[in-house]
């Protein structure tokens, strides 16, 4: 009895092996037939396309492709290190122009608020134009609704530029007081074992939650890719317009478009910090904070850099 089990443990392990190692083989195929056949996906005008494109981005084969392309950009990087610093710079700078403009929407967001008020309690008026020639106009409690727009877009696509310039709140336990090398190999285990993770899980979820407030029929994550291609008969899009109040913001599918660009956004910074961290640790303390585009702060605003706890 013990033998069968520890038998079919045995062959469960060499299963999860072959399909683990038998997935990063076909990921190199179905990169490059994604890439010499991007009407199969791409092209909207067929049902099927679009399909496709629901199913894939949020499938094992695509997973795969990333994955590998990781990997092979990784051994690469270890193999010459001017490489992988230039992907770091590559994908910091990225991320930090991402969120240095998003930043913005702060501002605008402000601003907006300010017209508001000037417009409902000066002026008295029901609605805001905006625009010249032909203005966008729309009641004031559109406008007012909006305003939690541009509140996702500093949360979502400032998050991986925060996390660059060491911004976010740290509650530490143990990294300050262990050695430099400590450091870089707890940095790497949580881009490896909680950012990726957690990245790719929110994707999964925010993908198909982003696509059934975009087309009709509403796919589901548990429908393989025949099912959809099959649904694509009857395939229309049906854009998400529902207001949480009458006369309210009525695009509420962008919230959806953002937390699905911030998933990509974590995953990529992950990957990024695992590179810079490998780097630093593997150079030396000499490295530390080599190529960081780091913001400058004015006097009197160093009390909010690096918050701990």
């Amino acid at each position: 009895m013990e033998e069968a089990a520890t038998g079919g443990a045995f062959s469960a392990i060499l299963n999860g092996l072959g399909w683990f190692f038998g997935n990063i083989a076909m990921s190199f195929y179905n990169l490059g037939y994604a890439l010499t056949h991007p009407s199969s996906w791409l092209g909207w005008s067929d049902n099927e396309a679009i399909m496709r494109f629901v199913y894939y981005g949020a499938s094992v084969e695509f997973f795969f492709v990333i994955l590998t392309t990781f990997l092979v950009l990784t051994a690469i990087g270890i193999w010459r290190h001017s490489f992988m610093w230039g992907l770091v710079r590559g994908c910091e700078a990225f991320g930090n122009s991402v969120g240095r403009i998003a930043a913005w929407a702060g501002l605008i967001m402000v601003l907006q608020q300010v017209i508001i008020i000037f417009v409902q309690r000066i002026f008295a008026r029901p609605d805001i134009s905006f625009g010249f020639g032909v203005p966008v106009t729309f009641d004031v409690s559109w406008w007012s609704e909006e305003l939690k727009l541009y509140n996702a877009i500093v949360v979502t696509l400032c998050l991986a530029y925060t996390f660059i310039q060491g911004g976010h709140v740290r509650v530490d336990l143990i990294y300050s007081p262990v050695k430099y090398r400590t450091k870089k190999i707890i940095d790497m285990f949580g881009s490896l074992f909680f950012m990726m993770p957690m990245a790719t899980l929110m994707w999964l979820y925010s993908w198909f939650f982003l696509w059934r407030h975009l087309i009709v029929p509403k796919p589901s994550a548990s429908e393989d890719l025949e099912r959809l291609v099959n649904k694509a008969r009857a395939l229309r899009w049906n854009v998400e317009t529902i207001a949480f109040s009458p006369n309210g913001f009525s695009a509420y599918f962008l919230f959806k478009i953002l937390i699905v660009a911030m998933c990509a956004f974590i995953f990529l910074q992950a990957a990024t910090f695992f590179w810079r961290s490998y780097l630093e640790w593997k150079e030396g303390p000499e490295s530390e904070g080599k190529y960081h585009d780091h913001d400058r702060v004015e006097p009197g605003e160093e009390a909010y850099d690096h918050a701990e706890f």
